[in-house]
């Protein structure tokens, strides 16, 4: 008889994503050091790679959007936890095309701040970076919210927009 299933919460992210890159290995690759998800079909017409990501437990943002029309690499961190840079980082050096790498970030202090911390090292290594920040969200609009739109309901859009608009060469 098999034993039930029980994911601590560290092991819950890395299951997850190892199940899905195996279901779905014609389309995407983890890599496990740094973690991130990367396209393996990526259009011959892209100049410019698409990296987004943020805490994990909102999927399939941003893993499942992973893949042709969409993003070139996603950096997910752990359960409601920004990816930290260096995934940020890694995922961006894979998705670059000869045009860079443009960031889709949502309004989150840890998402900019790592993001941030990426696109400093990226540029440093010459590496052209761009980002998007997505802060859409009027549920956190209000005095008492310090942080801000968070971003969390425009940036699908947004990933898909752009990705399309990157497979046509822009």
């Amino acid at each position: 008889m098999a034993e039930p299933f029980y994911a601590s919460k560290t092991e819950y992210v890395d299951r997850a994503l190892l199940g899905f890159a195996r279901d779905h290995a014609d389309v995407v690759e983890l890599s496990t050091d740094p973690v991130y998800v990367r396209s393996v079909d990526r259009d011959p017409r892209r100049q410019v790679g698409l990296l987004s990501g943020g805490g994990s437990g909102h999927e399939p943002m941003h893993v499942g959007l992973v893949g042709r029309g969409m993003l070139d690499a996603a950096a997910p961190g752990r359960v409601f936890a920004s990816p930290h840079n260096r995934q940020v980082y890694e995922g961006s050096r894979a998705a670059a095309g000869p045009g860079g790498v443009l960031h889709i970030v949502k309004n989150y202090t840890g998402d900019r701040i790592n993001f941030g911390i990426a696109a400093e090292r990226l540029r440093h290594d010459g590496i052209p970076v761009a980002r998007v920040l997505v802060d859409d969200d009027v549920a956190t609009e209000s005095q008492q919210i310090a942080t801000g739109r968070r971003g969390t309901g425009a940036t699908v859009l947004t990933e898909k927009l752009l990705g399309a608009a990157a497979d046509r060469g822009a």
